[in-house]
């Protein structure tokens, strides 16, 4: 009797996810501090943005494949937001050492539990995305255009203003037809933040933003991490999370160590309502906003005020005649900056005393 043929896996069955969650996120000060940062807090919705994202996420890829890469004292405020991923899957990075360190590690612990074929989609925890159906078909084709070319795969998002606080990809030839618009193309070249008039033509010649979103077959990328990313020696340290994060003597992005040195390198456009969230300025865009242009969270009342962006935390606020102001309340304190001034929030926070700096 002949034994019967087991059926190969389909292609999501050996996909994971990995999910960036570190940083404090200073910028979101005084509602982010480093025991709560953007990622935990309901900046967008209800929900926290690490919430939201793995409620997205969680259609491509069950939780016992996604892993969230985190600092070492968030794991259990972590753990607590998202219950269904299990604690073994929750990585607690011992010290910042950039994008590629995570990634490489990621990738490694990917390959040992499911093998140097497994595919892995990366993204960050703390983005806005309008079009979840849309994100997820990006991933998707992603995924399917790494596990085809065996190539590192990045989505490059179709720029919806001339942004110079964003890095942005120039596309190149097409490789492949698939999903349709712009295809599967090369990447030509990475081009860091730009002056506004350089992005402004950048936005009309094509180029798309650098999301920092990814997708590879764990082995593929190990093998460019091995011969490209000299700053990170993962191949000395398989054994011991500590020890290879301590062997990185300066922190390093994927982009710089691993991506713009490859020639493996292939960009899929992404048109999903995708936002970095970077500033409580940038609420404006994808917060919800009543006739005025104000997007308004808690007890606030507007009369003639235009464009602001209020965060009311259980104290009230009333805005009079005004526009363009930024407005954060919680805990008796009171911040106020402008929609532009609040992308410079790192520098006020840096410049305050220790007793305020912690948002009390």
């Amino acid at each position: 009797m002949t034994a019967a043929r087991s059926a190969s896996p389909a292609p999501g069955d050996s996909r994971w996810v990995v999910v960036l969650a570190g940083g404090v996120g200073s910028r979101f000060w005084p509602l982010s501090t480093a025991q709560r940062p953007k990622q935990l807090l309901p900046l967008v919705g209800e929900k926290p943005l690490l919430v939201e994202t793995l409620e997205r996420l969680a259609p491509l890829v069950p939780a016992s494949r996604t892993l969230i890469l985190t600092n070492a004292s968030l794991v259990d405020a972590i753990a607590e937001a998202a219950p269904a991923i299990p604690r073994g899957n929750i990585i607690a990075e011992p010290r910042p050492a950039g994008t590629a360190a995570a990634l490489a590690w990621a990738a490694h612990v990917i390959g040992q539990r499911a093998g140097k074929d497994a595919t892995m989609i990366s993204v960050h925890a703390d983005w806005s995305i309008a079009d979840a159906d849309g994100f997820r078909n990006a991933l998707t084709l992603a995924a399917s255009a790494g596990e085809e070319h065996r190539s590192l795969v990045t989505v490059g998002i179709v720029p919806t203003r001339a942004d110079p606080g964003l890095g942005y990809i120039e596309p190149g030839d097409v490789v492949s037809a698939a999903g349709g618009g712009r295809g599967v193309r090369r990447v030509a070249r990475f081009v860091e933040k730009p002056s506004r008039e350089r992005a402004a033509r950048m936005w009309e010649e094509g180029y798309l933003w650098n999301s920092g979103i990814f997708a590879w077959p764990v082995g593929v990328f190990l093998e460019e991490v091995a011969s490209l990313a000299k700053e990170i020696d993962l191949a000395s340290h398989t054994k011991s999370l500590d020890a290879f994060f301590a062997s990185v003597r300066t922190p390093i992005s994927v982009d710089h160590a691993v991506l713009e040195r490859s020639k493996r390198v292939l960009v899929v456009a992404g048109d999903f309502g995708w936002d970095d969230v970077g500033t409580w300025g940038a609420l404006h865009r994808v917060r919800e906003k009543d006739k005025q242009g104000n997007a308004v969270s808690g007890p606030v009342h507007v009369l003639d005020a235009h464009d602001n962006v209020v965060h009311a935390d259980r104290q009230q606020v009333v805005l009079y005649g005004v526009r363009d102001l930024v407005v954060i309340a919680r805990n008796g304190l009171t911040v106020v900056t402008t929609v532009a001034g609040s992308a410079d929030l790192k520098r006020l926070v840096e410049s305050l005393p220790p007793d305020l700096k912690d948002g009390s």
